[in-house]
């Protein structure tokens, strides 16, 4: 059912240690209730992967989940060997690695029927958009991260009328790595994970 949302802020949360460790960000969206994000689930309970899961009585349940050695230096699942789930659907995504601008770089996938194109405004700010087509006129939703520590925030704007799986997607995606999207990003991102897996060879 397509919604016309208020905005809401999701806060962030944090419990346990090391591979037991949970956090993401939880609240209440007015129009679709609960919403917990986990970025990442317990390390103990996805051996060789690390993943995010949203979940909230009236969205679908959704896990981006990501696989390889440099999964051991990332602290959040990474566009690089990625599996997006919806509810039971798998959804495929594509990039353009080297696209110039932010847009060009978008993240695009198609879940039940419907386009979805997602690009990073900055570090801490995305929009996921669900395209028109001849029965809707499509949403664009943006969310921001703000906050350092224990008082990080995640604020939720949208224009238009949302479906539960938006929703879903969109907090999903505040739990998952996105630098690539960026040129820059990538480049930290890349360097960062270069220098963490060359420091824990050392040991």
């Amino acid at each position: 059912m397509h919604t016309t949302m208020a905005p809401f802020t999701l806060e962030f949360w944090k419990e346990g240690r090391t591979h037991e460790r949970r956090a993401g960000y939880r609240g209440t969206a007015p129009e679709f209730g609960d919403i917990v994000l986990t970025a990442p689930l317990p390390r103990k309970s996805t051996p060789g992967s690390v993943v995010s899961e949203v979940r909230g009585p009236s969205i679908p349940t959704a896990t981006f989940e990501t696989r390889g050695i440099h999964t051991e230096a990332a602290d959040l699942p990474t566009l690089n060997r990625s599996t997006l789930r919806v509810g039971d659907a798998m959804v495929h995504l594509e990039r353009n690695r080297f696209g110039l601008t932010h847009r060009a770089r978008a993240l695009h996938f198609r879940y039940g029927g419907d386009h979805y194109r997602l690009w990073a405004v900055n570090r801490k700010q995305f929009v996921l958009v669900r395209r028109a087509d001849d029965e809707d006129p499509g949403v664009s939703i943006t969310a921001k991260q703000s906050g350092l520590g224990g008082s990080k925030k995640l604020f939720v704007r949208t224009t238009g009328r949302a479906l539960a799986a938006d929703i879903a997607l969109v907090t999903l995606f505040a739990g998952v790595d996105r630098a690539p999207l960026t040129r820059s990003g990538a480049v930290r991102a890349a360097l960062g994970r270069s220098t963490r897996l060359f420091a824990e060879s050392q040991y």
